[in-house]
């Protein structure tokens, strides 16, 4: 449960969509545990919305914030703290959903997920146990992720729009790798500081310099794993030095680069 881009893993069967989804900010995978070998990943911080909806009986044993949970589905936040995801037979649908779509189509605004991993019955309620009954009576993985791609059209076509100026600002964020500065993010859209602060945290779940550091993470955190060396993804991602990308880094993973670039992995 690593990559999209992959259509296989080893051990692992993943199914992308064939037809291209409906919606902007969601990217979607059927995953199967082919090789038996289990789960076990930590979760890291990352620039959307993971949603994980399992197919099998068995449930995902999440240890996080919220101590330990045995859950059959559930979404973790942009900065969902330390967890660790656990499970074995895995079979499931994992969607990654951009903080614009995940407003629209959680329920609830991002920064209700309390930085932690939640269970998305607890969010989409009776809708989310009948999804997943469809989906284990849904004979191919093609008709899985046509199941799940229409059931989030129909909660996007009820759902409320996120503020055109919140929007930007993320997007400008993401564009600019977190390199930006919260007042251009401003008077680029209009706003005080203090009115895009509050508007921003409220529909992101992120202050936007918090949003920022995440998408900076994100970057390096990547080139970290790609087995990049520390003191030059400290340069390329704009750090002031190799320290401050340390901090960043046992900030958001609760780790050192090296042990992050050792043996991260993450859900999405």
């Amino acid at each position: 449960m690593r990559s999209y881009e992959a259509e296989s893993e080893p051990g692992w069967d993943v199914v992308l969509p064939r037809d291209g989804l409906s919606l902007d900010g969601v990217r979607m995978a059927g995953f199967r545990d082919r090789a038996a070998a289990g789960l076990d990943l930590r979760v890291l911080p990352r620039p959307a919305v993971v949603v994980v909806i399992g197919v099998g009986e068995s449930p995902f044993s999440v240890e996080g914030a919220r101590g330990h949970e045995d859950l059959p589905s559930f979404a973790a936040a942009l900065t969902p703290g330390p967890a660790r995801i656990r499970a074995e037979g895995v079979e499931c649908v994992e969607m990654r959903l951009s903080p614009r779509a995940a407003y629209a189509l959680l329920g609830v605004s991002p920064r209700e997920l309390d930085g932690s991993v939640t269970g998305l019955e607890g969010l989409w309620g009776r809708a989310e146990r009948q999804l997943r009954e469809r989906l284990a009576d849904a004979p191919t993985w093609q008709e899985r992720l046509t199941l799940v791609d229409r059931f989030l059209a129909e909660r996007a076509a009820r759902a409320p729009a996120m503020a055109p100026e919140v929007a930007a600002a993320w997007d400008t964020i993401v564009a600019r790798r977190g390199r930006v500065r919260i007042g251009d993010l401003a008077a680029a859209c209009g706003w005080s500081r203090k009115r895009l602060w509050s508007r921003f945290s409220a529909q992101i779940g992120l202050t936007p310099k918090r949003a920022a550091m995440l998408v900076r993470f994100d970057h390096a955190a990547r080139a970290l794993t790609a087995g990049e060396n520390a003191a030059d993804v400290a340069l390329a991602c704009g750090y002031a030095d190799q320290p401050h990308l340390h901090r960043d880094v046992l900030t958001f993973a609760g780790c050192t680069p090296t042990a992050l670039a050792g043996g991260a992995t993450s859900a999405g």
